[in-house]
């Protein structure tokens, strides 16, 4: 159900084919078959939203104009994202990532893209018109990763921050991809203060610090001036958050997670959402523990399915899963 009132959030960067072994738990190299799914961090925040009701739209070069290409604009169309700020590059193709499953649920990936299309956006192929009508604008870090889409992601950031949009910021640490671990910091950080929400996982804490990510002092030297919130998600734990004046943690949900694909999206897609709804919740920290704990549920239902699109889940998901919670 999408409300067409509903403030618009668009998601800038990759969207992309994940291969993923049919049995859990063996190597690449030791898998005998792989199913697609959709992926790409910020395609699946987009669908996670509309899944959740809100309206969201994807911006970036994402798709050749091959097979899968073709697929992956398809599948934002049967989710309702809207797709005007898409182009098709005739000239690449879509990228792939093999992404395996090790025992615990945990991934690991190889990516083919020597350039794929994600890589090539241009700035002057941007919708800047569907930029500045957002209410929030999402992004990670593989499309700075290389030119031109480096340069399309800071003119995109600029437009919205022009036009008085909200920033929000998913690192998305994909190391494999980046030329070194230290480029990747430096890319990284490149972009840290302009955000105005900031979404990190205990294990990107480690990486960008290099110290201890459940040391509160450790957390902070990430903070901003600008930032009106910071969320550092703990895996099944839940998630601890810090604004100008409030500070805490909200516990996850136990489940019994299969595939963590699209976890840390689903949770980013349904905290937008409230955000969009009522960006009062950075001064209410009622209100935020409140969306806090409907994104931790549905960062949780997430892991319960391969894939990530696919295994997105509803308003009344995420509510059922709460309710049984309490009532425990």
């Amino acid at each position: 159900m999408t409300n067409s009132s509903s403030p618009l959030i668009v998601c800038f960067g990759e969207m992309l084919i994940d291969f993923v072994p049919d049995t859990s738990g063996v190597s690449l190299a030791e898998s005998k078959g792989f199913l697609k799914a959709p992926g790409g961090a910020p395609a699946n925040v987009a669908c996670a939203i509309t899944k959740l009701g809100g309206v969201s739209a994807f911006i970036g070069k994402q798709v050749g104009d091959d097979e899968f290409g073709r697929m992956l604009v398809d599948i934002l169309a049967k989710n309702g994202v809207k797709s005007d700020g898409v182009c098709l590059d005739k000239h690449a193709r879509t990228a792939l990532a093999f992404v395996t499953l090790k025992r615990n649920g945990e991934r690991e990936f190889m990516f083919y893209r020597n350039p794929s299309a994600d890589m090539l956006l241009k700035e002057s192929e941007l919708n800047m018109g569907l930029i500045k009508q957002a209410k929030i604008f999402h992004y990670g870090s593989i499309s700075l990763i290389s030119e031109p889409c480096r340069s399309a992601h800071m003119a995109a950031m600029k437009a919205a921050k022009e036009a008085g949009v909200l920033l929000s910021y998913d690192p998305n640490v994909r190391l494999p991809l980046w030329p070194s671990a230290d480029a990747a910091r430096q890319g990284i950080k490149s972009i840290w203060s302009e955000a105005d929400f900031i979404k990190v996982s205990d294990d990107e804490v480690e990486f960008l610090t290099q110290k201890d990510p459940q040391k509160e002092d450790v957390v902070m030297s990430l903070w901003h001036d600008h930032l009106k919130l910071l969320v550092v998600t703990d895996g099944e734990k839940g998630c601890r958050y810090f604004t100008k004046n409030f500070k805490g943690k909200v516990a996850g949900f136990p489940v019994n997670a299969i595939d963590t694909t699209g976890a840390g999206d689903s949770f980013v897609g349904a905290l937008l959402c409230s955000v969009a709804n009522d960006p009062s919740i950075f001064q209410d920290e009622g209100k935020l523990k409140e969306a806090l704990t409907f994104a931790n549920a549905c960062g949780a239902i997430c892991t319960t399915q391969k894939g990530a699109i696919p295994a997105l889940p509803t308003p009344s998901d995420a509510q059922a899963l709460i309710a049984q919670s309490k009532a425990k």
